[in-house]
């Protein structure tokens, strides 16, 4: 198999696992709504920036491609 199309399908299969994780463990994740994430609550609008999880988000990213890097 093109080394091109094992790479897409184990991208395809990772973010297969991310959203079952993220829509059936969001019950107990309480990710986007972590203390430190950006709220703005006006008359008619709301502001909202989850930098919190955001950098949670780079971090688990980041410890991820390193362990990658590591074992390929």
């Amino acid at each position: 198999m093109n080394p091109t199309a094992k790479l897409l399908v184990v991208i395809g299969a990772v973010l297969i696992v991310a959203g079952l994780i993220w829509q059936f463990g969001g019950r107990y994740l309480p990710f986007g709504r972590l203390p430190g994430d950006i709220v703005v609550e006006k008359e008619n609008v709301r502001f909202y920036f989850p930098i919190v999880t955001c950098i949670i988000i780079s971090i688990l990213l980041t410890l991820g491609s390193y362990l990658f890097r590591l074992f390929k």
